[in-house]
């Protein structure tokens, strides 16, 4: 059975760039395609890819670079879905991605050869992440010098910092006050979160 495609031809999708990766730096974004298949969460920090791109040589953004983690997603995914051989992933490879330069495609068939079995008896494979993932929370208590939520300055309030990757695997900070009512309120709500999630 072909793996089929969604929308454009695949060669579409990949940014111009990517056959100009170096290819360690193209092994990697192979790796984390394959662990955001084998965990189903996503932890690609593209801004700081794209540094190490850039050092390397060459210029891509972080856009293009989340796109491609996607493609590569997608491509093991229905690989694994469809139980390619190696032989039969590395003709699907050549297929739909011939304007890759040889070495660029050799990677990707080098990272399917290593990694095939341990993906191909996944039960339920999902090729891309549809939600963002939480990646890291932080708090502190500290005292209002000036917020929106607090009445009053000088009076105790918690700050929040969260790390949070979205669809495309992008990696954003966001902070934000809240009073200490709100935060043991949201704190409540967490631990009730929490007890249904253990029922699954």
């Amino acid at each position: 059975m072909q793996p089929v495609t969604p929308g454009a031809a695949a060669g579409a999708w990949f940014p111009a760039r990517v056959g100009t990766l170096p290819q360690d730096l193209l092994a990697e974004l192979c790796e984390q395609a394959v662990q955001q298949l084998q965990s189903g969460k996503v932890s690609f920090d593209a801004p700081q890819m794209c540094q190490r791109c850039r050092t390397a040589g060459v210029e891509i953004s972080p856009a293009d670079l989340s796109q491609v983690l996607r493609i590569l997603s997608w491509l093991f995914g229905t690989a694994a879905k469809n139980k390619l051989t190696s032989e039969e992933f590395s003709a699907d490879v050549g297929k739909r991605f011939g304007f890759l330069p040889q070495q660029s495609a050799q990677v990707i068939q080098q990272v399917w050869k290593e990694k095939r079995e341990s993906l191909v008896v996944l039960e339920d494979v999902k090729p891309m992440a549809a939600a963002g993932q939480l990646i890291d929370f932080q708090w502190k208590l500290g005292i209002a010098m000036s917020a929106d939520s607090c009445k009053s300055l000088k009076s105790p309030c918690v700050t929040v910092a969260l790390k949070v990757a979205d669809s495309l695997g992008n990696i954003t900070q966001k902070s934000f006050e809240m009073t200490i009512a709100q935060f043991q309120n949201f704190h409540s709500q967490f631990k009730e979160m929490a007890s249904v999630l253990e029922t699954f």
